[in-house]
């Protein structure tokens, strides 16, 4: 059975690989062609951050009792990405790709700090805390909804 911090960072490479397929698509400059691939770069990001706020996070929280610490941590700055997706998300509506690719670089470079922190300190974290539970919890990652856009 893998661990949650395999399945985590798994789910971070996807990310990331969609993010990389939504710039490129973006700094083609052609917005019909950009638009399923941003749209599902932001989709996909936003699902990663729900699966851990209202999946792992609780359970983690639940199991140590620590709920000021470094969930806190991750949820603030998911709210940071999350204004950066949805400020992706409303160029392509507005049909600014050149904006796109500007946001992207400052995401990526706050993702890859906050992968890290998630990755090496976290997630071994709750490897270690929800060891009795990783086989549901896994279940329940890999089987969260994925959204239309």
């Amino acid at each position: 059975m893998p661990s949650l911090t395999q399945i985590l960072h798994q789910e971070h490479q996807e990310c990331d690989h969609r993010n990389a397929i939504a710039e490129e698509a973006s700094l083609a400059g052609d917005l019909d062609n950009a638009r399923d691939p941003v749209l599902h770069a932001v989709q996909e990001n936003l699902r990663h951050f729900r699966i851990e706020e209202e999946i792992l996070f609780p359970a983690f929280e639940a199991a140590t009792g620590m709920t000021g610490g470094p969930t806190q941590v991750m949820r603030s700055e998911h709210q940071q990405m999350k204004g950066l997706l949805e400020e992706m998300r409303q160029a392509l509506l507005l049909g600014n790709l050149s904006r796109i690719p500007k946001v992207s670089e400052t995401l990526m470079l706050l993702m890859q700090q906050h992968n890290l922190k998630e990755e090496n300190i976290l997630y071994p974290m709750m490897d270690q805390h929800l060891a009795n539970q990783v086989e549901n919890l896994i279940a329940q990652v890999k089987g969260f909804p994925h959204d239309s856009y």
